[in-house]
């Protein structure tokens, strides 16, 4: 059986923890001077990946 191919993108934007998958928040790269500092602070936490999208991030990283 040949080895899978891990999708570097997919790996890239999630961290693999024992018990869920993090991924960052949106919406904080650029056009921060109207945001308020509590709400780029609420940005820069990492959040964990919906339920329904967890099997998708697993296929997409198979070694992890």
């Amino acid at each position: 059986m040949p080895k899978l191919k891990t999708r570097k993108s997919a790996s890239k934007r999630v961290k693999i923890k024992k018990f869920c998958l993090l991924r960052k928040k949106a919406f904080k790269s650029h056009l921060l001077a109207h945001k308020s500092s509590k709400k780029i602070r609420d940005l820069s936490k990492k959040v964990k990946v919906h339920t329904a999208d967890e099997k998708v991030f697993f296929l997409m990283n198979p070694y992890s």
